[in-house]
């Protein structure tokens, strides 16, 4: 099917703004092809068009496969797929590089935003992907770059955001999480700690944060803040607030900070947010001094001691100096879990730290607990402050 055809056959389409029924495009197909089109080629090019139009075209297949984390695409002949057990290549292939460009456009204008030559990446999350075939379910976090600024062509990243829904006992079960361990974490929640979890991109912070609420005593309201919805543990009162990007007029935007504070005014008796990456922090902060013991999020560190200076890098967006972060982190965060993802694919619970103030004001971060050592020095200390801080 020529690009040409197609890209009439759309125009057809989106003037008549009828549903994408097969019987429609096909009659669309016949009517610009001028009717010399056999039955055979019009299935063949209702297939192709299908995958120009519905979806996520030839890259649906793939992020609909169990287990699908994350579906990259670097030209057209370059998609590469990440199911758990790292990048691998994959044999789908583009027309050309048109294709790629078309189907990045079409996300984007699905998830409210443009890419074009004036505006040539997008950052935005597309709710209810795929086609009625394969439920339509799906939300994908959608990343694109249009070249020159992508200078080998359009460059696609699509995350799928997988509800995590996964409890104590499943992630013990599966080995992300020592015996150990799992104590040490069910008396954290109990005494209503305040922690964050840290790792890297994909590494499972999401889903020990789901867990670990899951955990939490049922009488207590949990308000959750997210940038995408990915947060789902079993927990019968869970209040979940999600951000909205500026439409393409560029309104509507809903921030993370935004939602904090409105959280605060929803009589939370524990504050969550899904991903703690900008200036949302000095929020957080602030109304975890405010009497709301047991929240928690999720943060980008590469270790536990790395804690401290990637709050110090977010509180500087806020507006909030170094000496302020570190006296509002103290009193704020008692906890830190850091997650790993090793080569194979594994992820684990790989530490636990105890934040510390220092004698010069500073916040370090104590080893508690090792996945390879056990307990570390700091258990001590995070035991007397367990005690102290449960009911008795």
């Amino acid at each position: 099917m020529s690009t040409s055809l197609i890209d009439r056959v759309r125009e057809r389409l989106a003037a008549e703004g009828a549903p994408l029924r097969p019987s429609v495009v096909a009659a669309a197909i016949r009517a610009e092809s001028g009717g010399v089109l056999g039955d055979t080629e019009v299935l063949t090019s209702l297939h192709e068009l299908q995958t120009e139009l519905v979806g996520a075209g030839l890259l649906e297949p793939l992020l609909s496969a169990a287990g699908t984390t994350d579906v990259l695409v670097t030209a057209p002949d370059g998609v590469w797929l990440d199911d758990g057990n790292g990048l691998r290549r994959t044999s789908v292939r583009f027309a050309d590089e048109a294709a790629v460009r078309r189907l990045a456009q079409r996300l984007a204008l699905s998830a409210g935003r443009r890419l074009d030559e004036a505006q040539p990446w997008v950052d935005g999350h597309l709710d209810h992907l795929g086609s009625a075939r394969t439920g339509g379910g799906l939300t994908v976090r959608l990343h694109a770059v249009l070249p020159p600024i992508a200078a080998a062509g359009t460059c696609l990243s699509l995350r799928v955001l997988r509800p995590a829904t996964q409890d104590l006992d499943a992630l013990v079960g599966t080995g992300a999480i020592d015996v150990e361990a799992a104590k040490l974490l069910r008396d954290i929640i109990d005494a209503r700690l305040a922690f964050v979890v840290s790792g890297g991109t994909g590494a499972g912070k999401t889903t020990l944060l789901a867990a670990l609420l899951g955990a939490v005593s049922a009488d207590e309201r949990v308000v959750c803040v997210e940038d995408a919805a990915e947060l789902a543990p079993t927990h019968p009162h869970l209040v979940k607030l999600v951000a909205r990007c500026a439409n393409v007029e560029g309104v509507g935007e809903v921030t993370v900070r935004d939602l904090v504070k409105q959280a605060l005014r929803m009589r939370p008796d524990r504050i969550v947010i899904g991903e703690v990456r900008g200036a949302e922090v000095v929020d957080l902060l602030a109304a975890l001094n405010t009497g709301h013991d047991g929240g928690a999020g999720t943060v980008h560190a590469n270790s536990p001691a790395e804690v401290p200076a990637r709050f110090e890098a977010l509180a500087a967006l806020g507006g909030l100096d170094r000496a302020a972060l570190h006296s509002q982190l103290a009193a704020a965060i008692q906890v830190v879990l850091h997650v790993t993802r090793d080569r194979t694919g594994r992820r684990r619970l790989s530490e636990v730290g105890l934040l510390q103030r220092t004698d010069d004001g500073r916040v370090e971060v104590l080893p508690c607990w090792d996945c390879h050592t056990g307990f570390g020095r700091g258990a001590e200390a995070l035991d007397v402050l367990v005690r102290a801080r449960t009911p008795r």
